[in-house]
């Protein structure tokens, strides 16, 4: 059962949230803030398992919430600023809810939490492969079982906190560990850094439009410091 904590300075926002997680059965409680000090105050003594985050806050803002937390929960931040999509990624949240929110985009950010939660109680880890595997793909060891991932069906890798996401063609792996400690498993003739949480297979990029990338129907955020190498790689006729 999810605890689950909703902050907005809009009191009509606020309901509509709370109002949509009323409504799943999974959700054992859900604590409403007006204000990010009451709340951070409540999260100092309290556990939450899902943070419904507003950016635009006055005295202080969901980012400044955010970073004041030494532990946070997952986060979905909500606002009506879609400028904000990409710094989120930044802080590690699973997802962005433009406002006013749909019920349909608000159980689509529900089921990411979900599929992470149950991917993350997998307790999945890489292993070293047979020492004959040929160097084109690794092991991941969830439970008892033993998976064979092949590079070549990875499409992208999100950071999340102290795990990261594994998106492939055929679904998602959650491990434990730093988007670098992935950096460094993956071949770098192949799988490309492109934001502080996001590493991409370069032969998976469908375009590059301006600041993201689009792979099959996600679209990934490209960061500044990383557009002029991916610009280069993609076009290297201009290089």
């Amino acid at each position: 059962m999810l605890k689950c904590v909703v902050i907005d300075d809009e009191s009509l926002a606020r309901e509509v949230v709370a109002g949509y997680l009323d409504q799943l059965d999974f959700v054992g409680s859900v604590r409403k803030f007006g204000n990010a000090r009451d709340a951070l105050d409540y999260l100092e003594t309290h556990a939450a398992d899902v943070l419904f985050l507003d950016i635009e806050m006055p005295e202080m803002s969901g980012i400044e919430f955010l970073k004041a937390l030494p532990q946070p929960p997952l986060t979905v931040f909500t606002t009506a600023y879609r400028d904000y999509a990409f710094e989120g990624f930044e802080l590690g949240v699973i997802d962005f809810l433009l406002k006013p929110i749909s019920y349909p985009r608000f159980l689509q950010a529900i089921e990411k939490i979900r599929d992470f939660l149950a991917l993350k109680d997998q307790n999945a880890r890489l292993e070293a492969g047979p020492s004959d595997e040929p160097p084109g793909s690794i092991f991941v060891k969830s439970g008892v079982q033993r998976i064979k991932l092949h590079f070549e069906e990875v499409t992208h890798i999100q950071g999340l906190k102290d795990y990261a996401i594994i998106h492939t063609t055929t679904g998602k792996i959650v491990l434990k560990g730093s988007i670098k400690a992935m950096l460094e498993l993956f071949p770098p003739s192949r799988f490309l850094r492109v934001h502080k949480s996001f590493i991409v297979a370069v032969p998976r990029i469908t375009r590059l439009e301006r600041n993201r990338l689009i792979i099959n129907n996600h679209q990934i955020p490209v960061g500044r410091n990383y557009k002029e190498e991916i610009e280069q790689i993609l076009n290297p006729k201009r290089s």
